[in-house]
């Protein structure tokens, strides 16, 4: 009878699904890096990083939004998301992810740090069973809903071409698009990406882009009736024009 054996190599990555907001074109954005090292140079994935010796994987968290952006975030801004562990996600021995969300209130440039030939944000559409992360005449999509995480990894090695993210991102990205949407009535953290302050509107955009729907489907009125209670009214925002806006916070 075999019997199961302790792992003896075993490499554990952080990875970072940064979330951000730009009120210009009114898009949710994700952070994508191309990466500078072998065996993904040129391709585009996640933020991740090893877990060192001598920290926490949220502490690693923190330490790869300063790496990656230089911005130095409390963990107020950052949660964790899920563990992959699958034995197939990587062909190279056993290797587990940590991944977690942050949520910018703000996009600030980007500069490419360690392992990154360039870092940019991406701004997130929608198809009929995926998200879709845009920028320039680049387009990557999550995972397909109807695909289980059993059939993805048992098809990862063929699916891991250039056109698509890097290992199992895009399984990884479905789940955090999956967790952001399900929460959207009692737990909206997503909102965090407008500031400390937002209006309605506001609102409506970010949960349009993950209800896939557009803004105009969202009922203004019926919006405030059925969210109105895990905000708290702050002040007005006066526009250039028309009545000003009532400003909002989270609860």
């Amino acid at each position: 009878m075999n019997q199961s054996q302790p792992i003896k190599d075993l490499s554990i990555n952080v990875v970072n699904i940064i979330w951000s907001f730009d009120p210009e074109s009114e898009k949710v954005l994700v952070l994508l890096v191309q990466s500078s090292l072998e065996p993904n140079i040129g391709r585009w994935g996640l933020p991740a990083t090893r877990l060192r010796s001598d920290e926490s994987a949220d502490d690693a968290s923190l330490r790869l939004i300063r790496e990656k952006i230089g911005l130095d975030l409390p963990n107020f801004y950052t949660e964790q998301l899920a563990t992959f562990s699958n034995i197939n996600r990587s062909n190279k021995g056993r290797n587990i992810a940590l991944t977690y969300m942050t949520y910018l209130p703000s996009a600030p440039k980007l500069t490419a740090g360690y392992g990154a030939k360039q870092a940019e944000w991406f701004s997130v559409g929608h198809l009929k069973q995926q998200y879709t992360l845009n920028y320039g005449n680049l387009t990557f999509k999550t995972l397909e809903d109807e695909i289980s995480e059993d059939e993805f990894y048992q098809q990862l090695p063929q699916a891991d071409q250039e056109e698509n993210l890097i290992s199992d991102y895009s399984l990884i990205l479905r789940q955090a698009f999956r967790r952001i949407t399900n929460r959207l009535d009692y737990l909206p953290t997503i909102l965090l990406i407008l500031g400390q302050n937002f209006t309605l509107k506001q609102a409506r955009i970010v949960y349009a882009a993950f209800l896939k729907e557009s803004v105009a489907n969202i009922d203004n009125s019926n919006f405030r009736k059925t969210h109105v209670h895990l905000f708290q009214e702050v002040g007005v925002r006066h526009g250039k024009s028309g009545r000003p806006a009532k400003l909002y916070r989270l609860k």
